[in-house]
């Protein structure tokens, strides 16, 4: 019987920041993913309150809450396998050869998606304080029926 598709946030470099049109955007989402970079911890308390939440530590993440988050993570939404890391260079393992289907990361505040051997590696960009040129952005993964992935990125600002 097909299921309904699960629709998973993936939010990355909030950097303390967590704008209402962020909370907007991960209405109604069935898991939330945030890549690192986040700052304070009461961004993972509002973001936990809309949805299940894994999180990562990023480069700019200190203290003992962050201390707490895992470099890496994977988490199984749906069947599929996602690899969670801040900065593509701390990813161990290779996500072709161990099943992984996503890997998302942030760190480069640029909205990225690509497939690499079989894999979609998903950059969400960044939902927090506008950096450069570069938009503020989360993006949705959705998981369709037999682990159909289709990724969306939106811009929460102009």
């Amino acid at each position: 019987m097909p299921h309904t598709p699960l629709r998973v946030a993936l939010v990355s470099d909030t950097h303390n920041l967590v704008r209402p049109e962020l909370l907007a955007f991960v209405q109604g989402c069935d898991a939330i993913i945030h890549a690192g970079d986040i700052c304070d911890p009461d961004v993972l308390d509002q973001l936990g309150r809309v949805a299940p939440l894994s999180a990562v530590s990023g480069n700019n993440d200190r203290g003992a809450w962050a201390d707490a988050l895992p470099v890496q993570t994977v988490v199984d939404i749906g069947g599929v396998a996602i690899v969670v890391v801040h900065e593509l260079p701390d990813l161990r393992g290779d996500p072709a050869s161990q099943g992984v289907g996503v890997v998302v990361s942030g760190h480069s505040h640029k909205p990225v998606q690509e497939a690499r051997n079989g894999v979609l590696y998903v950059n969400p960009g960044s939902a927090g304080p506008r950096r450069f040129k570069l938009p503020v952005t989360a993006a949705m993964l959705t998981i369709g029926n037999g682990g159909a992935l289709q990724v969306e990125h939106t811009r929460l600002i102009e």
